[in-house]
């Protein structure tokens, strides 16, 4: 299903442009190549979120854990 959007030619000929920019050939790949980056951000977010809340269990069952980046010296050292 199609549908058409009214908007200014100003603002068409802004978005064409940056189209351009990006080495994309017009408007409809500018808007697509926006929505899978903005998937991506909220992927990424989730992802982030999934991690604080591991380290946040992790840190209630072991207590703070230590900064490994000495011992990891140490070990290079070796």
């Amino acid at each position: 299903m199609s549908r058409t959007l009214t908007i200014p030619d100003d603002l068409y000929e802004q978005l064409e442009s940056a189209a351009h920019v990006r080495g994309l050939d017009s408007l409809e790949a500018l808007l697509k190549k926006w929505q899978a980056n903005e998937e991506s951000l909220q992927r990424r977010a989730e992802t982030v979120r999934q991690i604080d809340a591991l380290r946040e269990r992790l840190r209630k069952k072991y207590g703070q854990m230590p900064n490994s980046a000495d011992l990891i010296r140490e070990d290079r050292e070796r």
